[in-house]
């Protein structure tokens, strides 16, 4: 145990400190809280998407189940219905995004929110690319409202965000209406030189980054940032590392997936909306062209949530013979289904317990490493699909997929295998019924 006190000592001063003030630094809260309340928004453009080509097409695999097509010869024709759904979710998502963050954070600075988050995308586009001459008429491009433009959507976001809020509370800028004066008037007029001085601050600079950069900064930043943290986002070793930092945090009772939420987002956010339009134009999984993104971790690794703790249930069921360990499994698998794993977290605790912390950490990389070689190797198709983090364990696999059989089988194998390399730690938890862990409630407050 003297190794256990000079490590949780080591983290209390040393890691601790610096997660706790990542998931308090106003910058990346916005980031982060920004990509939560876009999340239903682009999950039901992916939901669409599988509904398309699950049920609606007449190769989908529920549609070939249920036989769909033979009961309703015409099912196919409801594509083109719902197919639009994702020129207002995933085919848009930097105006949301670059509305969200400029938001988040006059909120955290005490300012106008929805004023500043509409001067956020006000400003979004005075930068963007200039309209285009076409057959007569003058087009804007989309490129840069999906997914390639989120860098951008996310700088302007945090830029207009802090000079708004600082500048609308300085009383010269201030024009104070009378009382008679409706009250969405008086809020307007209240902050008019502060968007007037951004939006020609924002115009000026456009036009001297175009003449040293005549691509446009969009290309400059894609170019120069994106690019290369999308390169790295989709790389096995990066995705890895990433999903043992998120858990080594849980182990000290800092919410991991909440504290890389923001670098996260970033690293993978254009490599799963580009799987997804692969799968829109192809109606098939098969093909896309990134099979390392985080749904790796969601599809093999995070059933029962974080630190696949279904398998640790399952092994609890079947060696433990500590009567609090079966007590909080049986309060903990309903939950645990669904991916909720507090119970367990905080209940066992996983939480600074010597036994559990290696197998917590490595169970999610194993099974990260063995749905990554699957699909390498053309077993399955790359997750492609979006899947609520709320699905059962191996469906999401199954769903994520557009429904292949052998990666609901893998899964179920990713399944069984955090299982086994938890036994021997459950079993090692019955020889230490005499053995304390810090409670739950003080690693929350720790956090």
């Amino acid at each position: 145990m003297g190794f256990m006190s000079t490590f949780e000592r080591f983290a209390e001063k040393a890691l601790v400190p610096v997660a706790s003030k990542l998931n308090s630094q106003r910058h990346i809260v916005s980031i982060r809280d920004a990509f939560i309340l876009a999340f239903p928004i682009t999950l039901a453009g992916s939901l669409i998407v599988l509904l398309n080509f699950a049920v609606l097409a007449p190769d989908g695999f529920i549609a070939k189940i249920l036989f769909l097509h033979k009961l309703f010869p015409q099912l196919a024709d409801l594509q083109q219905v719902f197919s639009p759904v994702l020129n207002g979710s995933v085919n848009i998502l930097s105006m949301f995004i670059v509305f969200l963050v400029a938001r988040n954070m006059a909120i955290s600075l005490k300012a106008d929110e929805l004023l500043c988050g509409l001067t956020g995308l006000s400003t979004f586009f005075i930068i963007y690319p200039p309209y285009k001459a076409v057959d007569g008429g003058n087009f804007l491009t989309t490129q840069w409202v999906g997914a390639q433009g989120l860098f951008v959507a996310i700088i302007v976001g945090l830029i207009v965000g802090e000079f708004f809020s600082r500048l609308s509370k300085s009383k010269r800028l201030q024009i104070n209406m009378p009382a008679s004066v409706p009250p969405a008037v008086s809020r307007s007029f209240k902050v008019l030189f502060p968007i007037m001085i951004i939006t020609v601050v924002f115009a000026i600079g456009n036009a001297i980054i175009n003449a040293i950069y005549p691509k446009g900064i969009h290309e400059l930043i894609y170019a120069v940032l994106q690019t290369p943290l999308k390169h790295l986002g989709t790389n096995i070793v990066s995705l890895v590392v990433l999903a043992i930092v998120s858990n080594l945090l849980w182990v000290f009772g800092i919410h991991g997936p909440n504290t890389i939420a923001a670098i996260r987002e970033a690293m993978f956010a254009e490599a799963n909306l580009d799987n997804l339009n692969y799968v829109a134009a192809h109606g098939s999984a098969w093909g896309a062209p990134y099979p390392v993104t985080w749904a790796l971790n969601d599809a093999f690794a995070n059933y029962g949530g974080s630190g696949m703790t279904l398998g640790l249930l399952i092994a609890i069921f079947i060696v433990a013979k500590r009567k609090d360990y079966r007590d909080i499994g049986k309060l903990s698998i309903a939950p645990g289904l669904f991916n909720i794993n507090e119970p367990v977290i905080f209940g066992l605790p996983v939480v600074l317990n010597p036994i559990l912390i290696l197998p917590f950490i490595i169970v999610p990389a194993v099974n990260i490493i063995i749905g990554y070689l699957a699909i390498i190797t053309g077993l399955i198709p790359p997750i492609a699909y979006s899947v609520p983090w709320t699905t059962p364990g191996p469906l999401i696999a199954f769903l994520g997929t557009g429904g292949n059989w052998l990666a609901l089988i893998i899964g179920f194998v990713c399944l069984a295998v955090s299982t086994l390399i938890y036994l021997p730690f459950v079993i090692a938890a019955n020889k230490a019924t005499g053995t304390t862990y810090s409670s739950g409630t003080d690693s929350e407050k720790t956090a």
